[in-house]
């Protein structure tokens, strides 16, 4: 419904939405990036002083904060509180993803935000969630992974776990919640009823494991790790190419991929051993397959390597770094860069949204706020409030 209405006025998807936005780090600020990208209006809550989360990483703040209006406020004070509980009276949703008591001790839990609005939802991502033993525990991404169970499978084995190297938790739970919210807006909607949303950012990481609760619940036997080893295809794993530091990813299933892999090999003698002509044989010999194919890879460029595969209708990707994303032609044909002009940092280049509407795509208005940019705007002519009461405001140390 939201589409259909965006769609016959031409604005935004989400432009009649507010989102009043308490979140900090990934997790959180990349949710409401999504739905400030399409045009809800996020109103993001900073501390008076930012500096913990604004100069921590002013490439990681920026990333996440795009779009989004930035408000100072005072949430120790009580008259900050009652400041938030106004904006709370012309928001549609609430966002935040502290651990469980910090909303409570505000007095900006759920039960105390639906009795100043009725039909607000709110949307809360802690790490645990917000019931059960463990509910106050805090973590960020490597610690949700761990907890999840895919810090353990992504080693190799014997070896210690090894984890994902960035915090791939932060962008799930940000992903689940985004899509929470947007259905508990089309069911209030279509009701009038709002709710409360109880993300768990563990429970969003764990459901990613696959069939490997279900096997352990029939067998007894938790699954090992297998490095970047499969017990379905083979070659499969991350092969060494020409060059310093260059690797292609490559994973073979089908017999049919099998025989576009040698084709890309020039069909060397060695892949028609008798020990590579099944699956089955191939996954009795994965070692021995494993350094044929590194023995090729070595010889050719990653970009080499992953073309002559892809040719043979093959699985075969460059291990990208950060330069080769920045230059990668592809990203580039589809708009994936984009450029903004901050007020601090000059132009600034991130990433775009993945989601691509046709009529009503992602719009890049603004980079992230700074500090009190928008105090004005949303105390003044949202709230109705007048330059001296503002001024009294600032002076009491609430914005």
């Amino acid at each position: 419904t939201l589409v259909l209405r965006a769609k016959m006025t031409n604005q935004a998807v989400l432009h009649n939405i507010r989102i009043l936005d308490f979140t900090w780090v990934l997790a959180g600020p990349y949710a409401t990036r999504i739905l400030a990208d399409f045009g809800a209006e996020v109103i993001k809550v900073q501390p008076l002083m930012p500096e913990a989360e604004g100069k921590f990483s002013q490439g990681y703040y920026n990333t996440w904060n795009r779009n989004k209006l930035g408000i100072t406020l005072n949430l120790n004070k009580p008259q900050g509180v009652a400041l938030a509980k106004k904006l709370v009276g012309i928001s549609d949703a609430i966002v935040e993803n502290f651990t469980p008591r910090v909303m409570a001790n505000w007095g900006l839990d759920y039960p105390s935000l639906k009795k100043v609005k009725p039909d607000i939802i709110m949307l809360s991502m802690s790490t645990m969630g917000n019931t059960g033993p463990w509910r106050d525990y805090a973590g960020f991404g490597p610690t949700i992974q761990a907890f999840s169970g895919i810090t353990y499978l992504t080693s190799f084995p014997g070896k210690p776990p090894i984890g994902l190297g960035t915090s791939y938790a932060d962008h799930i739970a940000g992903l689940i919640a985004c899509l929470a919210l947007l259905g508990a807006l089309e069911h209030r909607q279509r009701t009038g009823e709002g709710q409360y949303i109880d993300v768990s950012q563990v429970e969003a990481m764990a459901s990613l494991m696959g069939d490997a609760i279900l096997d352990y619940t029939v067998s007894g036997k938790p699954p090992q790790p297998v490095g970047n080893n499969s017990t379905q295809a083979t070659p499969h794993g991350v092969y060494r190419c020409r060059g310093d530091d260059r690797w292609c990813a490559i994973a073979v299933f089908s017999n049919e991929e099998w025989q576009g892999f040698k084709r890309a090999l020039g069909n060397p003698s060695g892949a028609e051993d008798k020990k590579f002509s099944s699956l089955s044989s191939r996954l009795d010999n994965a070692d021995e397959l494993d350094r044929l194919v590194e023995g090729w890879t070595r010889e050719h460029s990653a970009e080499e390597v992953m073309t002559l595969l892809q040719e043979q209708g093959v699985a075969a990707g460059v291990v990208q770094d950060a330069r080769d994303l920045a230059n990668d032609p592809q990203l580039k044909e589809r708009g994936f860069f984009i450029e903004l002009d901050h007020p601090e940092l000059g132009k600034t280049i991130s990433d775009a949204s993945p989601i691509k509407l046709s009529d009503n795509p992602a719009r890049y208005n603004r980079a992230a706020p700074v500090s009190v940019q928008d105090n004005d705007y949303v105390y003044g002519e949202l709230l109705g409030m007048s330059e001296d009461e503002l001024a009294e405001l600032k002076e009491a140390g609430i914005i």
